[in-house]
């Protein structure tokens, strides 16, 4: 089956195809003038790559073209939707250009840091309340299971518990005791060797006295015995006269000497 244009005459087709001509030369015209424009035939508005402009003449004209749509959208929102808003802008030679659609533009800023600051200054006390109380709760559970077990082990309110629980109590009674005998044992020992290491002490001590006492024995016998020794130790200790007058210990000394005695002496006239 052909394809064939449905004209029923000449100046029919020549219309169409005139019509025709004139779309394609548009069309042709309109991508031409695109590929000038971006070098990229798009269809609607082209996407605009996000970068740091290098041209630095296109730099600051896009900022201005910006900065002056970025204040007018900024009055537009606060007129249109009764809000507050602030802008600051400082440009690449810290030049400002703001806008604020309140009268003050610190009362503004300072509604603003109590709005960032404040509140979650606010939260974390919040927070830190929450988390002690709670804190307080499980040391408070924790301090309520204490006496009541330090109770169970007195033998006290033993009767809400179970079987179970009473088993534990014993085994924790039993281990409890058996603890206490060792402790008690070791103390024992602990003391025992005490009283021994006392006990070796005190018997060096009483061998080195018996010793030094055995010794003084042995001296003083042989000086009782040795004759030299005694009369050197006589004449050491006998008193020397001290001047006229009564000595017994002469007189003792004269008394014993031989020659006669008194009662053996006659005077001449008695003779």
């Amino acid at each position: 089956m052909g394809f064939g244009f449905p004209f029923s005459s000449p100046a029919q087709k020549l219309s169409f195809f005139s019509s025709f001509l004139v779309v394609v030369v548009v069309v042709v015209v309109v991508f031409a003038v695109d590929l000038g424009r971006g070098g990229k035939a798009e269809m609607g508005r082209g996407r605009v790559e996000l970068k740091r402009i290098e041209n630095k003449i296109n730099r600051q004209v896009t900022f201005a073209k910006r900065r002056n749509g970025l204040l007018k959208k900024a009055y537009e929102l606060s007129v249109l939707c009764d809000a507050e808003v602030a802008l600051i802008v400082f440009s690449n030679r810290g030049k400002l250009y703001e806008f604020c659609s309140s009268s003050s533009m610190l009362k503004t800023l300072e509604r603003y840091q109590k709005c960032n600051y404040g509140a979650p200054e606010t939260n974390i006390i919040s927070r830190e309340i929450q988390t002690s109380q709670q804190e307080y709760l499980k040391l408070k559970a924790r301090v309520e299971a204490l006496q009541r077990s330090q109770r169970n082990l007195l033998g006290e309110d033993l009767g809400p518990l179970s079987i179970k629980e009473l088993e534990q109590l014993e085994r924790q009674l039993d281990a409890s005791l058996r603890q206490i005998r060792s402790t008690r044992t070791q103390c024992m020992l602990d003391q025992l060797a005490d009283l021994q290491r006392r006990e070796q002490m005190l018997c060096e001590a009483n061998k080195a006295l018996k010793m030094r006492l055995d010794e003084g024995n042995q001296a003083n016998q042989q000086q009782l015995w040795d004759p030299n020794a005694h009369a050197v130790a006589y004449c050491r200790h006998q008193p020397q006269p001290q001047g006229d007058g009564y000595h017994p210990d002469q007189m003792a000394i004269a008394a014993a000497a031989p020659g006669p005695s008194v009662s053996s002496y006659v005077p001449g006239w008695l003779a």
